[in-house]
């Protein structure tokens, strides 16, 4: 018998259903969601900051949106750790793997917090950037091990429901992380430090929870350490090649990531450039996607029912790439009043006339929208790429995962600071950058079809 027949068979008895808690009962699963929560929350509020504060005002009045580059510097890291990661997560237990990460998440929240102090001395993002580096570095160590331990300490029939619920308090912490970021330049423009601070604690409540996670045999403990360990291994490669439904869902998750690497600096640029209604508001926008794809995630993961059900993904294809047309639909006029949440006329500060049909509560509900559609495509996409590999094989699937996904959101970087040069020189609005990712969405909605899948309820 093989060392990784030994492995299998191991975890397949560590993880005898007869012995686990309903999913709901398991507090190693709760304690799984609240890490994956205040790291999301930490995550999107620092970079938030960041792909705000990259919005500047030159001497000319004009401002240059440099969230392209910021969004590449962040994804680098995950191109250079990942592969690496996801050895580590299959060659050793994953637990301490998850608890390390989150330790390593307080120091970089203490250089953040250091980091906006400089900031506001200098007004540099020179020391912002490399913080924002390091977090990506640490969330890639974290990605293979986090994703990877869900099918490993979780029943089969019970992954479509917990993807679902991780993934909905994922996005609540964006929404949070978000919105926060957005007060925070607001009440706090000249001490961000002082917001950025509390990161600190959050990543210390994190690195608790982390403890709650269950212990899991390692899933290759003969794996070896070699140089394709740093990227994509020999025989991750021949499994690839040999299962063309795995093969092709790994392309189409990059596509996916790359069109939405690029939807939050659309909006930001939106918020801040198009509509100025300045970062509050703007943060606004973000936040409300972030709550279309809790709820997408929640009802995809109900509608599951225990299974791979592709029917979701091509309804939320199609769905966003219709939400994303008509975000680009262009108007004129004077839409400097709006009608408010409460049916009242509110004239929003700084908006004056706006090339932008929906104006800012019109795109509040498409946003709303288009998180909904983004939630439904994403859950069976991810269950399916979860469960499909063996299980000796399952971390460093997630590990080849990220670094497509990550590819794609550095390519988003490049691909933004190319359309809005673009954008820019042909006095565009820029709301027109929606219409390029719907283009862009458009062969996945078209050609990508694939079956769905029964997941076995018993290992």
């Amino acid at each position: 018998m093989s060392s990784a027949e030994v492995t299998s068979e191991a975890i397949t008895e560590h993880l005898d259903t007869a012995t686990l808690p309903s999913l709901y009962a398991d507090r190693s699963f709760w304690g799984m969601t609240i890490t994956q929560f205040f790291g999301a929350f930490n995550d999107n509020l620092f970079k938030q900051l960041i792909l705000l504060l990259s919005i500047v005002v030159l001497a000319d009045g004009t401002k240059s949106d440099n969230q392209g580059t910021a969004t590449f510097i962040f994804s680098l890291p995950f191109l250079l750790v990942t592969g690496f990661a996801g050895y580590l997560s299959d060659r050793f237990p994953k637990r301490p793997i998850i608890i390390l990460c989150k330790v390593a998440e307080i120091v970089v929240m203490g250089l953040g917090a250091l980091a906006f102090l400089v900031y506001g001395k200098t007004n540099s993002l020179a020391f912002l950037y490399v913080v924002l580096f390091f977090m990506g570095a640490q969330s890639g160590f974290f990605g293979p091990a986090k994703y990877g331990i869900l099918p490993e300490m979780l029943r089969d029939k019970d992954l479509p429901r917990a993807n679902g619920l991780i993934l909905m308090t994922t996005f609540i912490a964006i929404i949070m992380g978000t919105v926060v970021a957005g007060l925070i330049l607001d009440y706090f423009p000249g001490k961000l430090w002082v917001g950025s601070s509390a990161c600190v604690i959050i990543a210390l409540v994190g690195t608790l929870s982390s403890l709650f996670v269950r212990k899991v045999p390692p899933a290759n403990p003969q794996l070896q350490l070699q140089a394709s360990s740093f990227t994509v291994p020999p025989d991750m490669l021949r499994m690839l090649l040999a299962d063309k439904p795995l093969h092709i869902a790994l392309w189409v998750s990059s596509m996916f990531w790359l069109l939405a690497g690029m939807v939050p600096n659309a909006i930001n640029a939106l918020g801040v450039i198009e509509l100025q209604v300045g970062d509050r508001y703007t943060s606004y926008l973000n936040g409300v996607i972030s709550i279309g794809i809790a709820l997408g995630c929640v009802i995809g993961g109900i509608a599951s029912r225990g299974n791979v059900d592709f029917r979701l993904l091509r309804a939320g294809a199609i769905g966003m790439m219709c939400c994303l047309g008509v975000l680009a639909i262009p108007a004129h006029g004077d839409i400097s009043l709006l009608i408010g949440p409460d049916g009242t006329l509110e004239r929003f500060p700084g908006i004056g006339e706006s090339p932008q049909w929906l104006g800012y509560w019109g795109s509040l509900g498409i946003l709303l929208l288009l998180g909904a559609f983004t939630g439904l495509f994403a859950v069976p996409l991810q269950v399916f790429m979860q469960t499909r590999p063996p299980d000796d094989k399952k971390g460093r699937m997630i590990a080849v995962m990220n670094q497509a996904n990550w590819v794609g959101i550095a390519i988003s970087g490049v691909l933004y600071n190319v359309f809005a040069a673009i954008i820019s020189a042909l006095a565009w609005p820029r709301s027109t950058t929606f219409l390029f990712i719907a283009a862009l969405m458009l062969p996945i909605a078209l050609f990508y079809h694939p079956k769905n899948e029964i997941l076995s309820h018993e290992h």
